[in-house]
């Protein structure tokens, strides 16, 4: 009964008329950002951080969750008319919904990802609901030590996170600590690695113009640079979308998608509950084990309704698994999560255990408002699919600015400085840089987020321990948190070591 009681509570949070708005909001920014090829949840999570400066904290958290679950379904829209993919996690989508789309029939496609999306996200919320109170019981124990490891641990798993190789992902994550570090120190006040003509940077380097510097400015310019290189035929071609055909599935479409709706929620969420690109990898697993499943499985790839209703459900359950381990523990496992982590740092919460207990209208006001959030989704875009698929046309010649403009207006409303604007451009060419070297930006961002809780309880544990590290080794969490990060370290190695031992000369 406690459970529901605390559900209940998050309900009467979640339904006052400014977290309403807060979440139709928020699904309807994402469900436009998921359509808008390039931009991703990250980005607009990112650009639209400082508008929630003015917000209370579950509201502001309500919106850009809404944005985060709201994308997931968005990117579909596009995979199926137009074979875009308007994020990553819908690349398996546009392969079965594409063809359906060239069938003639998009709209039933369009209407089962929908519907695939409410039912594997409202499982998701449930399971959520079950789990993450439980474990955020459990992890009441945790004190500065174990926040320590688990800090190091969320570094150290960032290769899986991103799937980036091992010496990218920690020399991003390497700078990005090194750039938390810029400015007072929160403990002695020492003023660090401020040249004496940049005062500026005394107050620290804020991650909001740096995330969307990286995301946003990053993606204006690399879209512009594809936009002025295609030929006109290209241009011509990209404008073009399929008709519509009628709205709703036939009963042998929702037949054959809902063992795959339901076995592609436990995939999804099960998935997201481990580091790494959830949403992604959740996808193509759901997609393998439906055609291994299928008495027909020549017809994946050629408009297969298990193809689109599997995937996308696992798409929209690895969101609330995702959720688990930064409500939770407070410790994001991906960029967006992270990017979640730093909207409830930005109005004074400390995220972690204690989360439920301190803040109970914020953790359960979240979890209710998802489930409100899931309804909203189905509601608002199963009647306005032909709008989205229209907001897909616009010009990137004319997006981009707006999009600049945005970040531009966002990072000096930040501290009415310049000198943050300044932090944006030269963010977003780093971002640019790092994507034409095949470099992805997460780490980094990764590493700004974790490095002043890696720093701050470095401090606090060497205090409490009196300087005696290898009591870490007596506390049972701790211990078992370092074992992880042995484990995190010497696994890629071995994987390494029998490879090159498998290794047999060719034969002559």
């Amino acid at each position: 009964m406690g459970i529901w009681h605390d559900l209940l509570f998050g309900f009467s949070v979640a339904l006052q008329p400014e977290n309403l708005l807060a979440a139709f909001l928020g699904a309807l920014v994402g469900t436009v950002v998921g359509v808008l090829p390039g931009l991703g949840p990250a980005g607009a999570i990112a650009i639209l951080l400082p508008i929630t400066f003015g917000m209370n904290a579950p509201t502001a958290l309500v919106m850009l969750a809404g944005i985060y679950y709201g994308s997931m379904y968005g990117g579909s829209i596009t995979s199926i008319l137009v074979r875009v993919p308007g994020e990553a996690a819908s690349v398996v989508t546009s392969l079965d919904g594409y063809q359906m789309a060239r069938q003639g029939r998009a709209g039933p496609a369009l209407a089962i990802a929908a519907l695939a999306s409410w039912v594997a996200g409202t499982l998701g919320v449930l399971a959520l609901t079950l789990v993450a109170p439980s474990l955020a019981r459990f992890a009441l124990a945790f004190g500065p030590p174990e926040q320590l490891c688990l800090a190091a641990l969320a570094l150290l798993t960032l290769p899986t996170v991103t799937g980036s190789s091992v010496a990218k992902a920690y020399g991003l994550a390497a700078l990005g600590v090194l750039i938390a570090t810029v400015g007072q120190d929160p403990t002695g006040g020492l003023v660090r690695f401020v040249p004496q003509m940049v005062p500026a940077l005394s107050k620290g380097i804020d991650f909001v113009p740096v995330v969307m510097g990286l995301y946003g400015v990053a993606e204006v310019l690399r879209t512009a640079e594809e936009w002025m290189g295609r030929s006109r035929t290209d241009k011509t071609d990209m404008m073009a979308v399929p008709r519509l055909s009628r709205l709703w599935p036939d009963r042998d479409d929702l037949r054959r998608s809902a063992g795959p709706t339901g076995r592609g929620a436990v995939i999804g969420f099960l998935v997201g509950l481990l580091p790494g690109p959830g949403n992604i990898v959740s996808t193509y697993i759901s997609y393998v084990l439906e055609r291994r499943l299928s008495k027909q499985p020549d017809e994946f790839g050629r408009g297969a309704v298990e193809g689109v209703a599997g995937p996308e459900a696992a798409n929209n359950a690895a969101t609330a698994g995702q959720l688990v381990p930064l409500l939770a523990l407070g410790i994001p496992f991906s960029s967006i999560t992270g990017l979640l982590l730093g909207g409830i740092m930005l109005h004074g919460i400390v995220p972690g255990p204690r989360l439920m207990s301190d803040h109970p209208e914020l953790f359960w006001g979240l979890i209710a408002s998802m489930y409100v959030g899931n309804v909203v989704l189905l509601v608002l875009n199963l009647p306005l699919v032909g709008l989205f698929a229209r907001i897909s046309l616009l010009r990137p010649n004319l997006l981009a600015p707006v999009v600049l403009v945005f970040c531009v207006i966002g990072a000096f409303s930040l501290n009415n400085s310049v000198f943050d604007v300044v932090v944006l451009m030269v963010a977003g060419v780093v971002g640019y840089l790092l994507h034409k070297a095949g470099y992805e930006p997460a780490p980094l961002v990764l590493g700004m987020i974790v490095g002043p809780l890696l720093e701050a309880s470095l401090t606090q544990t060497g205090l409490i321990l009196d300087g005696q590290w290898s009591a870490m080794l007596q506390r049972p969490l701790s211990a078992a948190l370092l074992g992880l990060m042995l484990v995190a370290v010497l696994w890629p190695l071995s994987r390494w070591l029998l490879r090159l031992l498998l290794v047999r000369e060719p034969a002559r």
